[in-house]
């Protein structure tokens, strides 16, 4: 479990294809050396710390992750947003994330002002119900606020504080992002279906 917010921003010293996946090397210099077993959230993907030691870990990515989020996309030199697991009696300064991206969506508008930058998100079609107006979504990793929503377009806003500590400022109109729905949404939306 994280809380979308961002410890540091990391980046991909290797990318080794295998039989089923991708062993990734992610360098994280102010880390300390990380537990083995323990999770670690790499662009809002939940992951496994394999091998690690000061400043770096090594983690697998399935060919499944790899298809339904952007990570199937990084190649060394990427840069990532990172988080340690969440741990028992720390602040929730975010909200409740757990690292199981739901989709990729697209950003289709960034408009920057002096105090924000206004971020317009197309929404996979699926994912839309889950979405409301001042909810929360987690965007590669980062917990958002939102604000506009309109059928399958939603828009998030980027503080300065936000642009400067994730890879948010690398975000380019067309650039694709990994998202994962509110729990409290998605959990409401399955006992309205439910007929038991």
């Amino acid at each position: 479990m994280f809380t979308g917010l961002v410890e540091t921003v990391g980046t991909v010293g290797g990318a080794v294809k295998e039989p089923l996946g991708m062993l990734f090397t992610i360098l994280a210099p102010p880390w300390p050396a990380l537990e083995v077993g323990s999770s670690v959230s790499v662009s809002g993907v939940c992951h496994t710390v394999l091998e690690s030691r000061a400043g770096q870990f090594t983690a697998r990515s399935m060919d499944e992750t790899l298809r339904r989020t952007t990570l199937g996309s990084l190649a060394p030199g990427s840069r990532v947003n990172l988080e340690r697991s969440l741990r028992m009696g720390a602040e929730i300064g975010g909200h409740l994330v757990a690292g199981h991206v739901d989709g990729v969506g697209r950003l289709t508008r960034l408009e920057a002002s002096p105090t924000e930058t206004r971020a317009e998100l197309e929404l996979p079609e699926d994912l839309a119900r889950y979405v409301a107006p001042k909810g929360s979504i987690c965007v590669d990793g980062v917990s958002l606020t939102v604000g506009e929503v309109a059928g399958r377009r939603a828009s998030v806003y980027l503080i300065p504080h936000t642009l400067a500590v994730t890879v948010a400022s690398d975000y380019r109109e067309g650039s694709e992002v990994n998202l994962e729905v509110d729990l409290i949404a998605r959990y409401v939306a399955r006992l309205m279906e439910y007929k038991g």
